[in-house]
Protein backbone atom coordinates (compact mmCIF):
# COMPACT_ATOMS: atom_id res chain seq x y z
CA UNK A 1 0.00 0.00 0.00
CA UNK A 2 2.66 2.27 0.60
CA UNK A 3 4.23 1.96 -3.19
CA UNK A 4 1.04 2.63 -4.34
CA UNK A 5 0.83 5.56 -2.21
CA UNK A 6 4.36 6.60 -3.14
CA UNK A 7 3.49 6.30 -6.84
CA UNK A 8 0.46 8.44 -6.58
CA UNK A 9 1.62 11.23 -4.51
CA UNK A 10 4.53 11.67 -6.88
CA UNK A 11 2.97 11.36 -10.31
CA UNK A 12 0.57 14.13 -9.04
CA UNK A 13 3.37 15.73 -7.96
CA UNK A 14 4.91 15.35 -11.36
CA UNK A 15 2.20 16.22 -13.89
CA UNK A 16 0.93 18.74 -11.56
CA UNK A 17 4.88 20.41 -12.04
CA UNK A 18 4.62 20.27 -15.62
CA UNK A 19 1.27 21.52 -16.02
CA UNK A 20 2.48 24.70 -14.10
CA UNK A 21 5.00 25.10 -15.97
CA UNK A 22 2.89 24.72 -19.37
CA UNK A 23 0.50 27.40 -17.61
CA UNK A 24 3.85 29.85 -16.34
CA UNK A 25 5.24 29.07 -20.14
CA UNK A 26 1.72 30.58 -21.65
CA UNK A 27 1.36 33.27 -18.71
CA UNK A 28 5.11 34.10 -19.91
CA UNK A 29 4.63 34.06 -23.57
CA UNK A 30 0.65 36.24 -23.49
CA UNK A 31 2.49 38.98 -21.18
CA UNK A 32 5.80 39.06 -23.66
CA UNK A 33 3.26 39.70 -26.42
CA UNK A 34 1.41 42.52 -24.20
CA UNK A 35 4.92 43.77 -23.60
CA UNK A 36 6.21 44.20 -26.79
CA UNK A 37 3.21 45.92 -27.98
CA UNK A 38 3.08 48.38 -25.73
CA UNK A 39 6.96 48.75 -26.46
CA UNK A 40 5.91 49.20 -30.31
CA UNK A 41 3.30 51.78 -29.59
CA UNK A 42 6.33 53.48 -27.30
CA UNK A 43 8.20 53.34 -29.23
CA UNK A 44 6.44 54.45 -32.70
CA UNK A 45 5.10 57.77 -30.86
CA UNK A 46 8.85 58.86 -30.56
CA UNK A 47 9.97 58.21 -33.43
CA UNK A 48 6.82 59.96 -35.21
CA UNK A 49 8.03 63.03 -33.07
CA UNK A 50 11.32 62.53 -34.43
CA UNK A 51 10.18 62.50 -37.66
CA UNK A 52 7.81 65.52 -37.62
CA UNK A 53 11.05 67.30 -37.44
CA UNK A 54 13.95 66.00 -38.81
CA UNK A 55 12.65 64.59 -41.39
CA UNK A 56 13.66 60.98 -43.34
CA UNK A 57 17.38 62.21 -41.71
CA UNK A 58 15.91 61.07 -38.25
CA UNK A 59 15.31 57.43 -39.57
CA UNK A 60 18.99 57.05 -40.88
CA UNK A 61 20.51 57.57 -37.63
CA UNK A 62 18.32 55.63 -35.82
CA UNK A 63 19.68 52.08 -34.61
CA UNK A 64 16.87 49.70 -35.93
CA UNK A 65 19.03 46.57 -35.46
CA UNK A 66 16.43 45.32 -33.21
CA UNK A 67 12.89 47.26 -34.23
CA UNK A 68 12.51 46.83 -37.98
CA UNK A 69 10.94 50.34 -39.02
CA UNK A 70 9.18 51.24 -42.33
CA UNK A 71 7.69 54.30 -43.71
CA UNK A 72 5.08 54.17 -45.94
CA UNK A 73 3.07 56.44 -48.40
CA UNK A 74 -0.71 56.67 -48.13
CA UNK A 75 -0.95 55.35 -51.02
CA UNK A 76 1.15 52.10 -49.91
CA UNK A 77 4.23 52.77 -51.44
CA UNK A 78 7.72 52.11 -48.90
CA UNK A 79 9.32 54.95 -48.79
CA UNK A 80 11.92 53.74 -46.04
CA UNK A 81 12.56 50.01 -44.60
CA UNK A 82 15.32 49.33 -42.13
CA UNK A 83 15.78 45.79 -43.55
CA UNK A 84 15.26 46.10 -47.33
CA UNK A 85 16.12 48.82 -50.18
CA UNK A 86 12.87 50.49 -50.06
CA UNK A 87 13.02 50.45 -54.03
CA UNK A 88 12.34 46.73 -54.03
CA UNK A 89 9.41 46.70 -51.48
CA UNK A 90 5.81 45.89 -53.36
CA UNK A 91 2.89 48.03 -51.93
CA UNK A 92 1.33 47.61 -48.56
CA UNK A 93 -1.88 49.18 -49.15
CA UNK A 94 -3.26 45.65 -48.84
CA UNK A 95 -1.70 45.04 -45.36
CA UNK A 96 -4.55 45.12 -42.47
CA UNK A 97 -1.95 47.13 -39.92
CA UNK A 98 -1.93 49.70 -42.77
CA UNK A 99 -5.48 49.98 -43.46
CA UNK A 100 -6.26 49.97 -39.91
CA UNK A 101 -4.08 53.34 -39.21
CA UNK A 102 -5.51 54.82 -42.48
CA UNK A 103 -8.98 54.50 -41.05
CA UNK A 104 -8.32 54.56 -37.42
CA UNK A 105 -5.19 56.48 -36.59
CA UNK A 106 -3.16 53.42 -35.49
CA UNK A 107 -3.18 49.94 -36.63
CA UNK A 108 -1.97 46.53 -35.15
CA UNK A 109 -1.53 43.20 -36.76
CA UNK A 110 0.60 39.77 -36.00
CA UNK A 111 1.85 37.03 -38.49
CA UNK A 112 3.64 33.73 -37.73
CA UNK A 113 6.67 32.23 -39.28
CA UNK A 114 6.29 28.17 -39.29
CA UNK A 115 9.87 28.18 -40.90
CA UNK A 116 11.64 30.49 -37.98
CA UNK A 117 9.37 29.25 -35.41
CA UNK A 118 8.45 32.87 -34.73
CA UNK A 119 5.28 35.45 -34.52
CA UNK A 120 5.94 39.08 -36.01
CA UNK A 121 3.41 41.92 -34.56
CA UNK A 122 3.17 45.07 -36.60
CA UNK A 123 2.41 48.66 -35.48
CA UNK A 124 1.15 51.29 -37.91
CA UNK A 125 0.57 54.55 -36.73
CA UNK A 126 -0.93 57.46 -39.00
CA UNK A 127 1.37 60.64 -39.19
CA UNK A 128 -0.16 64.30 -40.23
CA UNK A 129 0.97 64.51 -43.21
CA UNK A 130 -1.12 61.13 -44.50
CA UNK A 131 1.70 58.97 -44.21
CA UNK A 132 1.62 55.81 -42.01
CA UNK A 133 4.86 54.86 -40.02
CA UNK A 134 5.05 50.73 -38.95
CA UNK A 135 7.39 48.92 -36.00
CA UNK A 136 7.51 45.05 -36.46
CA UNK A 137 8.92 43.03 -33.49
CA UNK A 138 9.34 39.72 -33.67
CA UNK A 139 8.23 37.24 -30.68
CA UNK A 140 9.97 33.34 -29.86
CA UNK A 141 6.56 30.96 -30.35
CA UNK A 142 6.40 28.89 -27.14
CA UNK A 143 8.29 25.95 -28.34
CA UNK A 144 11.17 27.95 -29.62
CA UNK A 145 10.71 29.59 -25.97
CA UNK A 146 10.93 26.10 -24.30
CA UNK A 147 13.74 25.12 -26.52
CA UNK A 148 15.91 28.39 -24.95
CA UNK A 149 14.78 27.33 -21.91
CA UNK A 150 15.57 23.51 -21.78
CA UNK A 151 18.33 23.73 -19.35
CA UNK A 152 16.35 25.86 -17.00
CA UNK A 153 13.72 23.90 -16.94
CA UNK A 154 15.26 20.44 -16.84
CA UNK A 155 17.16 21.64 -13.66
CA UNK A 156 14.10 22.87 -12.12
CA UNK A 157 12.02 19.05 -13.10
CA UNK A 158 15.14 17.12 -11.73
CA UNK A 159 15.09 19.61 -8.09
CA UNK A 160 11.13 19.46 -8.47
CA UNK A 161 11.34 15.51 -9.08
CA UNK A 162 13.63 14.96 -6.38
CA UNK A 163 11.63 17.36 -3.95
CA UNK A 164 8.84 15.38 -5.10
CA UNK A 165 10.16 12.01 -4.37
CA UNK A 166 11.47 12.51 -0.90
CA UNK A 167 7.78 14.43 -0.43
CA UNK A 168 5.65 11.71 -1.68
CA UNK A 169 7.76 8.91 0.10
CA UNK A 170 7.28 10.89 3.63
CA UNK A 171 4.15 11.57 3.03
CA UNK A 172 3.06 7.73 2.47
CA UNK A 173 4.78 6.46 5.36
CA UNK A 174 3.03 9.24 7.29
CA UNK A 175 -0.10 8.24 5.90
CA UNK A 176 -0.17 4.76 6.33
CA UNK A 177 1.71 4.39 9.26
CA UNK A 178 -1.43 5.15 11.60
CA UNK A 179 -3.00 2.09 8.85
CA UNK A 180 -0.06 -0.21 10.27
CA UNK A 181 -0.30 0.60 13.60
CA UNK A 182 -4.22 -0.55 13.92
CA UNK A 183 -4.62 -3.70 16.05
CA UNK A 184 -6.78 -6.10 13.96
CA UNK A 185 -7.60 -7.74 16.87
CA UNK A 186 -9.05 -4.85 18.59
CA UNK A 187 -9.32 -1.91 16.14
CA UNK A 188 -11.87 0.08 18.48
CA UNK A 189 -8.93 0.59 21.30
CA UNK A 190 -7.21 2.71 18.31
CA UNK A 191 -7.69 6.20 18.81
CA UNK A 192 -5.29 7.53 16.42
CA UNK A 193 -7.10 5.67 13.35
CA UNK A 194 -7.90 8.35 10.69
CA UNK A 195 -11.70 9.16 11.26
CA UNK A 196 -12.36 8.17 7.74
CA UNK A 197 -11.49 4.64 8.75
CA UNK A 198 -13.85 4.41 10.98
CA UNK A 199 -16.67 3.08 8.64
CA UNK A 200 -13.91 0.11 8.18
CA UNK A 201 -12.76 0.01 11.68
CA UNK A 202 -16.58 -0.50 12.42
CA UNK A 203 -16.61 -3.63 10.05
CA UNK A 204 -13.61 -5.40 11.35
CA UNK A 205 -15.27 -5.13 14.54
CA UNK A 206 -18.00 -6.51 13.43
CA UNK A 207 -16.46 -9.38 10.92
CA UNK A 208 -13.66 -10.34 14.23
CA UNK A 209 -16.88 -10.69 16.12
CA UNK A 210 -18.42 -13.01 13.75
CA UNK A 211 -14.85 -14.72 12.78
CA UNK A 212 -14.92 -15.57 17.01
CA UNK A 213 -18.41 -16.60 17.38
CA UNK A 214 -17.53 -18.85 13.86
CA UNK A 215 -13.95 -20.17 15.26
CA UNK A 216 -16.15 -20.56 18.71
CA UNK A 217 -18.66 -22.72 17.01
CA UNK A 218 -16.27 -24.73 14.87
CA UNK A 219 -14.21 -25.54 18.12
CA UNK A 220 -16.99 -26.78 20.12
CA UNK A 221 -17.83 -28.67 16.98
CA UNK A 222 -14.37 -30.23 16.66
CA UNK A 223 -14.12 -30.99 20.91
CA UNK A 224 -17.46 -32.50 20.39
CA UNK A 225 -16.46 -34.82 17.28
CA UNK A 226 -13.00 -35.44 18.80
CA UNK A 227 -14.70 -36.16 22.04
CA UNK A 228 -16.80 -39.09 20.21
CA UNK A 229 -14.53 -40.58 17.74
CA UNK A 230 -11.74 -40.99 20.87
CA UNK A 231 -14.61 -42.60 22.62
CA UNK A 232 -15.05 -44.89 20.34
CA UNK A 233 -13.84 -48.48 20.15
CA UNK A 234 -13.39 -48.66 16.83
CA UNK A 235 -11.31 -47.41 14.46
CA UNK A 236 -11.71 -44.22 12.87
CA UNK A 237 -9.22 -42.64 10.01
CA UNK A 238 -10.47 -40.09 7.36
CA UNK A 239 -8.15 -39.83 4.36
CA UNK A 240 -7.66 -37.92 1.16
CA UNK A 241 -7.59 -39.10 -2.33
CA UNK A 242 -4.18 -39.70 -2.38
CA UNK A 243 -4.74 -41.94 0.81
CA UNK A 244 -3.08 -39.41 3.24
CA UNK A 245 -4.20 -39.58 6.52
CA UNK A 246 -6.27 -36.13 7.41
CA UNK A 247 -7.81 -37.03 10.88
CA UNK A 248 -8.09 -40.62 13.01
CA UNK A 249 -8.49 -41.44 16.35
CA UNK A 250 -6.45 -43.33 18.93
CA UNK A 251 -8.43 -46.26 19.05
CA UNK A 252 -7.10 -46.54 14.87
CA UNK A 253 -3.86 -47.09 15.78
CA UNK A 254 -4.64 -49.06 18.89
CA UNK A 255 -6.35 -51.60 16.73
CA UNK A 256 -4.06 -51.55 13.93
CA UNK A 257 -1.18 -51.62 16.18
CA UNK A 258 0.73 -49.16 14.66
CA UNK A 259 2.70 -46.14 16.32
CA UNK A 260 0.88 -42.32 16.23
CA UNK A 261 0.07 -41.40 12.69
CA UNK A 262 2.38 -38.23 11.44
CA UNK A 263 0.31 -35.47 9.95
CA UNK A 264 -0.36 -36.00 5.97
CA UNK A 265 1.21 -39.34 6.51
CA UNK A 266 0.17 -42.48 4.04
CA UNK A 267 -2.60 -44.71 5.37
CA UNK A 268 -0.38 -48.18 4.59
CA UNK A 269 2.65 -46.47 6.75
CA UNK A 270 0.17 -47.50 9.42
CA UNK A 271 -0.63 -51.07 7.77
CA UNK A 272 0.38 -52.69 4.43
CA UNK A 273 -2.33 -55.80 4.42
CA UNK A 274 -4.12 -56.62 1.64
CA UNK A 275 -7.04 -56.12 2.97
CA UNK A 276 -6.74 -53.17 3.75
CA UNK A 277 -5.09 -51.97 0.41
CA UNK A 278 -8.54 -53.48 -1.66
CA UNK A 279 -10.34 -51.62 1.16
CA UNK A 280 -8.96 -47.96 0.21
CA UNK A 281 -8.28 -48.94 -3.22
CA UNK A 282 -12.08 -49.69 -3.98
CA UNK A 283 -13.11 -46.48 -1.92
CA UNK A 284 -11.39 -43.98 -3.64
CA UNK A 285 -12.66 -45.77 -6.95
CA UNK A 286 -16.07 -44.59 -5.62
CA UNK A 287 -16.91 -47.76 -4.48
CA UNK A 288 -18.16 -48.71 -0.58
CA UNK A 289 -16.00 -51.85 0.51
CA UNK A 290 -15.90 -54.19 3.27
CA UNK A 291 -12.67 -56.51 4.38
CA UNK A 292 -11.87 -58.90 6.85
CA UNK A 293 -8.25 -58.02 8.51
CA UNK A 294 -6.94 -60.56 10.88
CA UNK A 295 -3.87 -59.23 13.10
CA UNK A 296 -2.50 -61.81 15.84
CA UNK A 297 -5.57 -63.27 17.23
CA UNK A 298 -8.16 -60.35 16.93
CA UNK A 299 -10.13 -60.08 13.73
CA UNK A 300 -11.18 -56.95 12.11
CA UNK A 301 -13.86 -55.75 10.24
CA UNK A 302 -13.27 -52.57 7.68
CA UNK A 303 -15.47 -50.69 6.45
CA UNK A 304 -14.62 -47.85 3.40
CA UNK A 305 -17.10 -45.51 2.17
CA UNK A 306 -16.06 -43.12 -0.63
CA UNK A 307 -16.46 -39.45 -0.02
CA UNK A 308 -17.99 -37.41 -2.92
CA UNK A 309 -17.99 -33.83 -3.93
CA UNK A 310 -20.22 -33.05 -7.15
CA UNK A 311 -20.11 -36.37 -8.14
CA UNK A 312 -16.41 -36.68 -7.52
CA UNK A 313 -14.56 -38.77 -5.01
CA UNK A 314 -12.32 -36.58 -2.72
CA UNK A 315 -11.99 -38.84 -0.15
CA UNK A 316 -13.05 -42.04 1.86
CA UNK A 317 -13.68 -42.63 5.48
CA UNK A 318 -12.58 -46.06 6.59
CA UNK A 319 -14.37 -47.81 9.84
CA UNK A 320 -12.24 -50.46 11.61
CA UNK A 321 -14.61 -52.79 13.67
CA UNK A 322 -13.12 -55.25 16.05
CA UNK A 323 -15.27 -58.89 15.48
CA UNK A 324 -13.16 -60.61 17.24
CA UNK A 325 -15.63 -61.68 19.91
CA UNK A 326 -18.57 -61.59 17.44
CA UNK A 327 -16.59 -64.43 15.07
CA UNK A 328 -16.14 -66.15 18.71
CA UNK A 329 -19.78 -66.06 19.26
CA UNK A 330 -20.30 -67.06 15.97
CA UNK A 331 -17.91 -69.99 16.72
CA UNK A 332 -19.90 -70.73 19.79
CA UNK A 333 -23.24 -70.38 18.12
CA UNK A 334 -22.03 -72.87 15.40
CA UNK A 335 -20.81 -75.02 18.30
CA UNK A 336 -23.67 -74.73 20.23
CA UNK A 337 -25.86 -75.31 17.92
CA UNK A 338 -24.19 -78.47 16.46
CA UNK A 339 -23.75 -79.62 20.69
CA UNK A 340 -27.99 -78.99 20.69
CA UNK A 341 -28.36 -81.28 17.67
CA UNK A 342 -26.41 -84.09 19.17
CA UNK A 343 -27.43 -83.63 22.78
CA UNK A 344 -31.25 -83.80 21.18
CA UNK A 345 -30.29 -86.49 18.89
CA UNK A 346 -29.52 -89.08 21.18
CA UNK A 347 -32.23 -89.22 23.85
CA UNK A 348 -34.71 -89.06 20.97
CA UNK A 349 -33.25 -91.51 18.99
CA UNK A 350 -33.54 -93.59 22.11
CA UNK A 351 -36.90 -92.95 22.55
CA UNK A 352 -37.98 -93.40 19.23
CA UNK A 353 -35.94 -97.31 19.47
CA UNK A 354 -37.89 -98.35 22.35
CA UNK A 355 -41.19 -96.77 21.17
CA UNK A 356 -40.65 -98.79 18.01
CA UNK A 357 -39.66 -101.60 19.70
CA UNK A 358 -42.69 -102.07 21.87
CA UNK A 359 -44.84 -101.12 18.96
CA UNK A 360 -43.81 -103.76 17.24
CA UNK A 361 -44.59 -106.18 20.39
CA UNK A 362 -40.91 -107.12 20.71
CA UNK A 363 -41.02 -106.75 24.41
CA UNK A 364 -42.39 -109.12 26.44
CA UNK A 365 -45.21 -108.22 28.88
CA UNK A 366 -43.05 -108.46 31.53
CA UNK A 367 -40.16 -106.24 30.24
CA UNK A 368 -42.56 -103.66 29.30
CA UNK A 369 -42.28 -101.26 32.63
CA UNK A 370 -38.06 -101.72 32.36
CA UNK A 371 -38.72 -100.11 28.27
CA UNK A 372 -40.98 -97.22 29.32
CA UNK A 373 -38.93 -97.00 32.20
CA UNK A 374 -36.00 -96.16 30.07
CA UNK A 375 -37.95 -93.60 27.73
CA UNK A 376 -39.32 -91.87 30.94
CA UNK A 377 -35.67 -91.18 31.87
CA UNK A 378 -34.33 -90.00 28.53
CA UNK A 379 -37.83 -88.16 27.90
CA UNK A 380 -36.85 -86.24 31.41
CA UNK A 381 -33.28 -85.75 30.23
CA UNK A 382 -34.47 -84.10 27.44
CA UNK A 383 -37.03 -81.89 29.52
CA UNK A 384 -34.11 -81.21 31.75
CA UNK A 385 -31.65 -80.22 28.00
CA UNK A 386 -34.61 -78.10 27.08
CA UNK A 387 -35.32 -76.33 30.19
CA UNK A 388 -31.39 -75.36 30.43
CA UNK A 389 -31.33 -74.60 26.51
CA UNK A 390 -34.33 -71.88 27.75
CA UNK A 391 -32.47 -70.51 30.53
CA UNK A 392 -29.32 -69.84 28.88
CA UNK A 393 -31.15 -68.11 26.22
CA UNK A 394 -33.40 -66.21 28.65
CA UNK A 395 -29.95 -65.35 30.31
CA UNK A 396 -28.24 -64.36 27.33
CA UNK A 397 -31.10 -61.78 26.20
CA UNK A 398 -31.71 -60.57 29.71
CA UNK A 399 -35.54 -61.97 29.28
CA UNK A 400 -36.11 -63.62 32.61
CA UNK A 401 -40.03 -63.29 33.31
CA UNK A 402 -39.36 -62.07 37.02
CA UNK A 403 -38.87 -59.32 38.92
CA UNK A 404 -35.73 -59.13 41.28
CA UNK A 405 -36.30 -59.10 45.16
CA UNK A 406 -33.95 -59.80 48.24
CA UNK A 407 -32.73 -63.32 48.72
CA UNK A 408 -31.22 -64.96 51.32
CA UNK A 409 -28.17 -67.38 49.81
CA UNK A 410 -28.17 -69.58 52.91
CA UNK A 411 -31.71 -70.09 52.99
CA UNK A 412 -31.81 -70.98 49.62
CA UNK A 413 -28.81 -73.42 49.72
CA UNK A 414 -30.49 -74.78 52.63
CA UNK A 415 -33.07 -75.69 50.23
CA UNK A 416 -31.26 -76.94 47.38
CA UNK A 417 -29.47 -79.32 49.79
CA UNK A 418 -32.84 -80.84 51.19
CA UNK A 419 -33.52 -81.50 47.89
CA UNK A 420 -30.30 -83.09 46.82
CA UNK A 421 -30.11 -85.31 50.30
CA UNK A 422 -31.04 -88.47 48.72
CA UNK A 423 -28.43 -88.22 45.77
CA UNK A 424 -26.04 -87.17 48.05
CA UNK A 425 -26.87 -90.32 49.95
CA UNK A 426 -26.43 -92.77 47.43
CA UNK A 427 -23.05 -92.23 47.05
CA UNK A 428 -22.75 -91.94 50.99
CA UNK A 429 -21.91 -87.95 50.52
CA UNK A 430 -21.70 -85.78 53.54
CA UNK A 431 -23.24 -82.13 53.07
CA UNK A 432 -22.21 -79.21 54.93
CA UNK A 433 -23.80 -75.93 55.24
CA UNK A 434 -21.88 -73.09 56.72
CA UNK A 435 -21.85 -69.40 57.25
CA UNK A 436 -24.51 -67.01 57.90
CA UNK A 437 -27.72 -65.13 56.32
CA UNK A 438 -26.69 -62.94 53.39
CA UNK A 439 -29.43 -60.92 51.36
CA UNK A 440 -28.52 -60.35 47.60
CA UNK A 441 -31.22 -58.49 45.07
CA UNK A 442 -32.17 -61.20 42.65
CA UNK A 443 -34.64 -63.90 40.90
CA UNK A 444 -35.14 -66.56 43.29
CA UNK A 445 -35.61 -68.95 40.60
CA UNK A 446 -32.41 -68.56 38.53
CA UNK A 447 -30.37 -68.42 41.94
CA UNK A 448 -31.91 -71.22 43.01
CA UNK A 449 -30.55 -73.06 39.85
CA UNK A 450 -27.14 -71.36 40.40
CA UNK A 451 -26.63 -73.42 43.62
CA UNK A 452 -28.21 -76.55 42.26
CA UNK A 453 -25.95 -76.97 39.10
CA UNK A 454 -23.24 -76.10 41.57
CA UNK A 455 -24.08 -78.43 44.26
CA UNK A 456 -25.22 -81.53 42.09
CA UNK A 457 -22.22 -81.49 40.08
CA UNK A 458 -20.30 -81.27 43.70
CA UNK A 459 -22.28 -84.62 44.11
CA UNK A 460 -21.97 -86.11 40.77
CA UNK A 461 -18.05 -85.68 40.54
CA UNK A 462 -17.29 -86.66 43.72
CA UNK A 463 -15.88 -89.87 45.47
CA UNK A 464 -17.43 -92.26 47.44
CA UNK A 465 -17.92 -91.42 51.21
CA UNK A 466 -16.39 -87.85 50.16
CA UNK A 467 -18.33 -84.02 51.41
CA UNK A 468 -20.15 -81.48 49.81
CA UNK A 469 -19.43 -77.83 51.64
CA UNK A 470 -21.38 -74.99 51.19
CA UNK A 471 -20.00 -71.67 52.46
CA UNK A 472 -22.06 -68.36 52.56
CA UNK A 473 -20.46 -65.41 54.10
CA UNK A 474 -20.54 -61.76 54.17
CA UNK A 475 -17.88 -58.92 54.28
CA UNK A 476 -17.42 -55.30 53.55
CA UNK A 477 -16.09 -56.62 50.18
CA UNK A 478 -18.89 -58.72 49.61
CA UNK A 479 -20.78 -61.59 49.66
CA UNK A 480 -19.40 -64.68 48.98
CA UNK A 481 -21.02 -68.11 48.14
CA UNK A 482 -18.12 -71.13 48.07
CA UNK A 483 -19.16 -75.09 47.15
CA UNK A 484 -16.21 -77.14 47.76
CA UNK A 485 -16.22 -81.11 46.91
CA UNK A 486 -13.72 -83.66 47.69
CA UNK A 487 -14.28 -85.33 44.43
CA UNK A 488 -12.20 -85.87 41.20
CA UNK A 489 -11.15 -82.75 40.15
CA UNK A 490 -10.18 -80.85 37.10
CA UNK A 491 -7.24 -80.47 35.15
CA UNK A 492 -5.08 -77.22 35.18
CA UNK A 493 -5.79 -77.47 31.50
CA UNK A 494 -9.19 -77.32 31.04
CA UNK A 495 -9.85 -75.17 33.76
CA UNK A 496 -10.51 -72.41 32.38
CA UNK A 497 -13.00 -73.99 29.62
CA UNK A 498 -15.49 -75.96 32.39
CA UNK A 499 -17.62 -72.66 31.53
CA UNK A 500 -18.54 -73.55 28.20
CA UNK A 501 -21.36 -74.93 27.12
CA UNK A 502 -21.52 -78.58 26.38
CA UNK A 503 -17.81 -78.35 27.37
CA UNK A 504 -17.15 -81.82 29.50
CA UNK A 505 -13.45 -82.19 30.47
CA UNK A 506 -14.51 -86.59 30.61
CA UNK A 507 -16.83 -87.47 28.26
CA UNK A 508 -16.96 -91.09 28.86
CA UNK A 509 -17.24 -90.30 32.66
CA UNK A 510 -20.03 -87.34 31.79
CA UNK A 511 -22.14 -89.85 29.99
CA UNK A 512 -22.17 -92.02 32.69
CA UNK A 513 -22.78 -89.57 35.38
CA UNK A 514 -25.46 -87.81 33.21
CA UNK A 515 -26.21 -84.52 32.70
CA UNK A 516 -26.90 -81.60 29.98
CA UNK A 517 -23.39 -80.34 29.92
CA UNK A 518 -24.72 -76.61 30.37
CA UNK A 519 -24.69 -76.60 33.92
CA UNK A 520 -21.55 -74.42 34.69
CA UNK A 521 -22.64 -72.33 31.74
CA UNK A 522 -25.68 -71.48 33.27
CA UNK A 523 -23.90 -71.18 36.29
CA UNK A 524 -21.78 -68.65 35.05
CA UNK A 525 -24.74 -66.68 33.24
CA UNK A 526 -26.32 -66.59 36.26
CA UNK A 527 -23.84 -65.01 38.52
CA UNK A 528 -23.38 -62.49 35.87
CA UNK A 529 -27.00 -61.40 35.45
CA UNK A 530 -26.34 -61.04 39.15
CA UNK A 531 -23.78 -58.68 38.71
CA UNK A 532 -21.18 -61.84 40.31
CA UNK A 533 -18.26 -63.20 39.38
CA UNK A 534 -17.98 -66.98 39.39
CA UNK A 535 -14.77 -68.80 39.90
CA UNK A 536 -13.01 -71.97 39.82
CA UNK A 537 -10.40 -73.87 41.71
CA UNK A 538 -9.31 -77.26 41.57
CA UNK A 539 -6.92 -79.96 41.85
CA UNK A 540 -6.69 -83.15 40.15
CA UNK A 541 -8.21 -86.10 42.41
CA UNK A 542 -8.07 -83.38 45.16
CA UNK A 543 -11.38 -81.79 44.65
CA UNK A 544 -12.56 -78.45 43.31
CA UNK A 545 -13.85 -75.15 44.68
CA UNK A 546 -16.19 -72.91 43.01
CA UNK A 547 -17.00 -69.47 44.82
CA UNK A 548 -19.46 -67.02 43.46
CA UNK A 549 -18.82 -63.16 44.71
CA UNK A 550 -21.11 -60.28 44.74
CA UNK A 551 -19.42 -57.30 45.45
CA UNK A 552 -20.48 -54.87 47.79
CA UNK A 553 -22.72 -52.35 45.12
CA UNK A 554 -23.86 -55.98 43.41
CA UNK A 555 -25.78 -56.63 47.12
CA UNK A 556 -27.75 -53.56 46.32
CA UNK A 557 -28.69 -53.14 42.80
CA UNK A 558 -28.59 -56.23 42.09
CA UNK A 559 -25.62 -55.95 39.00
CA UNK A 560 -27.75 -53.16 38.03
CA UNK A 561 -25.21 -49.63 37.14
CA UNK A 562 -26.95 -46.87 37.96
Amino acid sequence: MTKRIFRAAFLVSLIVLLLSMILLLSVLYTHFGRQLRSDLENEAGFIAQGLSHEGSAYLEELDSSERRITWITASGEVLYDSDTAAAAMENHADRPEFQAALANGSGEAARYSETLGQKTLYYALLLADGSVLRIAGTQSGVLALLIDMVPAVMLILAAAMLVSLVLASRAARRIVEPINRIDLDHPEMDDEAYDELAPLLTRIIHQNETIREQMEGLRRKQQEFTAITENMSEGFLILDRHAKVLSFNSAAISLLGAVASEENASVFTLNRSKALRDAVRAALSGQACRRELQLGDKDYQLLANPVRRDAECVGMVLLIVDITEKKEWERLRSEFTANVSHELKTPLTSISGFAEIIRNNMVQPQDVPRFAGKIYDEAQRLISLVSDIIRLSQLDEEAIPAEKVMVDLYALAEHVLANLRDAAAEKHITCRLEGCAALVRGVPEILEDMIYNLCDNGIRYNRENGSLTVTVSEDAEGIRLTVADTGIGIPAAKLDRVFERFYRVDKSRSKQEGGTGLGLSIVKHAAAYHGAVVQAQSRLDEGSVFTVFWPQKATKDGGEEK
